[in-house]
């Protein structure tokens, strides 16, 4: 999984010369808020999972260094042998120069989640959209996984969502895109080839925009 992400994101640096930031969870290693962490304080829990998205990207970058794709990892928490400091100009001038960002530790506070991370990202660094990358290929009025008649929708508002309350993403991060104005498209990573189709506006997954 991880070599064929890789290969798709230098697969879209290289054809299409955007700028690509990237944001990834712990989730295969640890979740705070999972059985595995039961009787842990939630914040300890929830840093073991920053350092587990640190591993991540850690991982990723030189999965994709290896391809030839010039990459920087920029971790919330301070670990300055693995990865620079957060820093929002730095980060800019990196994908200025062509150079895929990945931004670790989420935000660097418990009780956030890596959704939020990918917001907060996304409107510092002026990100014309946020891609997120599920196991589901896009947003339904009800879970897939458990009802055959559940109904798929190409392209929604956020009111929609908060009116149908739609299982989009953590509320946090839900307001941050709404209240930003920055469309978000949900969409499955399974698929191969999808990152590259969803880069190019490809109707893909679902579309979530604010009117």
């Amino acid at each position: 999984m991880l070599h064929r992400i890789a290969s798709e994101i230098v697969e879209v640096v290289r054809a299409t010369k955007v700028e690509m930031a990237l944001v990834v969870g712990g989730g295969n290693i640890f979740r705070g808020v999972s059985s595995s962490a039961k009787g842990m304080d939630r914040a300890t829990a929830d840093y073991v999972g920053m350092l587990a998205t640190v591993m991540n990207a850690v991982s990723l970058q030189d999965a994709i260094e290896s391809r030839g794709v010039v990459t920087r990892t920029q971790s919330a928490i301070s670990m300055s042998q693995l990865a620079e400091p957060y820093i929002r100009r730095r980060a800019l001038r990196h994908l200025e120069k062509g150079r895929v960002v990945i931004f670790a530790a989420g935000t660097g506070n418990p009780y956030f989640t890596t959704d939020t991370a990918a917001a907060l990202r996304a409107t510092e660094i002026h990100a014309e959209i946020v891609l997120k990358a599920t196991k589901v290929d896009g947003i339904y009025d009800k879970d897939p996984h458990k009802f055959s008649d559940a109904k798929r929708y190409e392209r929604v508002t956020y009111l929609e969502c908060l009116q149908k309350d739609l299982k989009v993403m953590d509320s946090t991060a839900f307001a941050l895109c709404r209240d930003n104005k920055l469309p978000l498209m949900v969409f499955d990573l399974d698929r191969p080839g999808n990152i590259h189709r969803a880069v190019m506006g490809e109707p893909v997954g679902t579309i979530v925009v604010s009117e």
